[in-house]
């Protein structure tokens, strides 16, 4: 299972980093900047929640993470040099499996760690978000998760799924499962029929001239 766990959270890190390797792209950002763009949001969620833990950074003993965050990131460049175009959605598809794939599992780390359900949620939906804020920040964008997107209701229903279906004995390799395809079906239908929360709009007072 801990091997499962293992190949979950590559697949999780790979699809993150062609997420930031497409943000840096769409910015026209160098090499270098694509592997920065990449890392961050790959493994900057994971390094918070990791740090609040109190426990071993995810990446600091095993290089294997880095081998995927490269991996992916030269992988998406070259299949965008390829093409003059990619899709407008592709970033936010991206975005979105990343999400399924880390809020479930950064959730079930917390819960390995003796976190309550509820910190445990909000650790999982702190691992898939903080990447990719970290990431539209320095894109000079405002996050994803602040545009009134459905996007952190997303991880925490995905999230509560997953803590739910555990607490009443669901196998864990199951529970994962359907949690993550619980997020990203929610998130998806979300960015389909543009679902989004109610944001604060700007209200232009008329001063009253003296």
């Amino acid at each position: 299972m801990e091997q499962y766990f293992h190949w979950i959270d590559l697949l999780g890190i790979a699809v993150f980093a062609i997420s930031g390797t497409l943000a840096a792209w769409r910015n026209q950002m160098d090499g270098f900047g694509v592997i920065v763009l990449a890392s961050v949001t790959a493994i900057g969620g994971g390094t918070l929640r990791d740090l609040i833990l109190d426990v071993p950074v995810i990446w600091i003993n095993n290089n294997s993470y880095f081998y995927a965050i490269f991996i992916a990131a030269i992988g998406t460049i070259l299949a965008v040099r390829n093409r003059l175009t990619i899709p407008h959605n592709t970033l936010q598809l991206f975005d979105a499996l990343g999400l399924a794939f880390f809020v479930i599992m950064g959730t079930q780390k917390a819960l390995d760690n003796g976190t309550s359900a509820m910190v445990a949620i909000m650790l999982g939906t702190m691992s898939g978000v903080c990447g990719g804020m970290i990431r539209d920040v320095l894109c000079r964008e405002v996050p994803m998760v602040f545009r009134g997107e459905l996007y952190a209701v997303t991880c925490i229903f995905g999230g509560v799924v997953y803590t739910v279906l555990i607490f009443v004995g669901v196998n864990t390799a199951v529970a994962m499962t359907v949690g993550m395809l619980a997020l990203l079906l929610l998130r998806l239908a979300a960015m389909k029929w543009q679902i989004t929360i109610p944001v604060f709009a700007k209200h232009h007072a008329e001063l009253n001239e003296p």
